[in-house]
């Protein structure tokens, strides 16, 4: 099949699955095609590792938005799908270039899909496709467009049609084809502009030949002075961070027990500042170690400052974890309790990139290219697991279990509510999830969220 064929195939599927329909299980499917259609049409050459992971994470991430039909999962089927379309033409381009692609084909769609012996075939006349396309696709399409601004402007008009009763919403219907367009024309069609090819190179992990030559940043420092700035200043900053850690633990661990709320508020103000410091902390490494330094045989000194002071901002992220942990332990499961582990293991892998860059002489930008898939790397992990049933599960366990707030403010929490509700036997809140849920199962196949169909009433 040709590009075009598979714009029309997958705007067709995009109508009859979404048509009526809610976001369920149709989006689902429709990942699912665009994966299996993708794998289909990418060449050998561009079938690489990195493209059959993101095809297997396609998959999966689709099979998530079918079964919890979240904004997580719709934010994974999303990203995987671009990237896998992405990569699937451009092999050798970083990823930290699909969003300007992205927002370049988004505002040039109208112009490129007008554009029609780009991506239309060049055929004979006599062709099915060409007489298709005259004698009923054009027709058809004009009629409609014609038919609705007549009707709506003259009563009468609309009447003559009156007697004829079809349940079809056009305005619906064109929307979602257009919508499906769309869609599938970026999708199957999108363009890398030549500024963004010639601009690949400088996302390069490792440095060229050009970057290893000796020479000092700035005109006012020669490079004697910049070395020893840097080692007077991570020496410093050790001996502060030090003094940081040591206060911070023994305000986290030592000091009166004080309320919930006040400490609460103060565990996110403390969790905050580790991120702020962490981030600080790396940016001023990114400062120092951007080329030369990375090759000075004379910043001996402070390649080990930096590296213990990596070590000591690490030590930092880890209290922050066993602070949370105790809060846990004490007050129960939250969304924003979990989100705090996941800002501090992101956190570390920062800092572990930042002590790769530096040992391995890295580029600057190899820790957003490495960031970036570990960012989409939570994005996955988030559309995969139940948060909520595994927040509600744990603090079923507790003696101060708010049912009530897990019943309203934790999502997908119904399964370990009617597991709490029949140990408790409290038939009264059994058949209060079970009424809340029975909307969701009675929903439209397409429009269905398996998670819902998987509970039993």
């Amino acid at each position: 099949m040709k590009t075009h064929h598979y714009i029309f195939l997958t705007t067709a599927l995009f109508v009859i699955l979404f048509y009526n329909e809610n976001p369920g299980l149709n989006l689902g499917i429709l990942g699912l095609v665009y994966s299996f259609l993708t794998l289909f049409k990418t060449n050998r050459r561009n079938r690489t590792k990195t493209f059959f992971f993101l095809f297997i994470t396609s998959i999966l991430s689709s099979a998530a938005f079918a079964w919890y039909g979240d904004s997580s999962s719709f934010l994974a089927v999303v990203s995987s799908l671009l990237l896998l379309s992405y990569r699937s033409r451009n092999r050798r381009m970083k990823i930290l270039f699909l969003i300007p692609v992205v927002i370049v084909n988004c505002f040039t769609f109208l112009c490129r899909s007008l554009s029609f012996d780009q991506w239309l075939p060049v055929k004979s006349r006599s062709g099915l496709w060409q007489k298709l396309l005259a004698f009923i696709v054009i027709p058809l399409v004009l009629i409609s467009v014609f038919f609705g601004i007549y009707a709506a402007g003259s009563d009468h008009f609309a009447g003559l049609f009156s007697t004829v009763e079809l349940d079809i919403d056009f305005w619906q219907l064109f929307c979602m084809v257009i919508l499906g367009f769309f869609i599938a024309f970026n999708y199957w069609n999108h363009s890398v502009e030549k500024l963004i090819y010639k601009q690949n190179h400088l996302l390069d992990n490792d440095f060229n030949e050009q970057h290893k030559i000796q020479k000092s940043t700035y005109s006012f420092l020669d490079l004697n002075a910049e070395r020893m700035s840097g080692v007077i200043s991570f020496f410093a900053l050790n001996i502060l961070l030090l003094f940081f850690i040591i206060t911070y633990n023994y305000e986290q661990f030592f000091e009166t027990v004080k309320s919930p709320v006040k400490l609460s508020e103060e565990t996110h103000e403390r969790v905050n500042a580790v991120i702020a410091s962490i981030i600080m902390a790396i940016l001023v490494i990114m400062f120092y170690f951007k080329s030369n330094f990375n090759f000075d045989p004379k910043a001996f000194w402070m390649k080990v400052l930096v590296k213990i002071w990596i070590f000591l901002n690490a030590v930092l992220v880890i209290s922050a974890m066993v602070k949370n942990s105790e809060y846990i332990l004490n007050h129960g499961f939250t969304y924003k309790r979990l989100g705090v582990y996941a800002f501090l293991i992101l956190s570390l892998i920062g800092l572990v990139m930042t002590f790769i860059k530096i040992q391995y002489r890295k580029r600057n930008v190899f820790l957003f290219n490495s960031m970036a898939w570990y960012g989409y790397g939570t994005v996955l992990i988030c559309s995969f697991i139940n948060w909520g049933g595994i927040i509600t599960s744990e603090n079923m366990k507790r003696k101060d279990f708010a049912v009530r707030y897990h019943q309203s403010q934790i999502n997908f929490s119904e399964k370990a509510l009617i597991e709490y509700a029949e140990k408790k036997q409290d038939h009264k809140l059994k058949q209060e999830v079970i009424k809340n849920v029975k909307p969701r199962k009675n929903e439209n196949f397409l429009s269905k969220v398996l998670y819902y169909q998987m509970i039993q009433d």
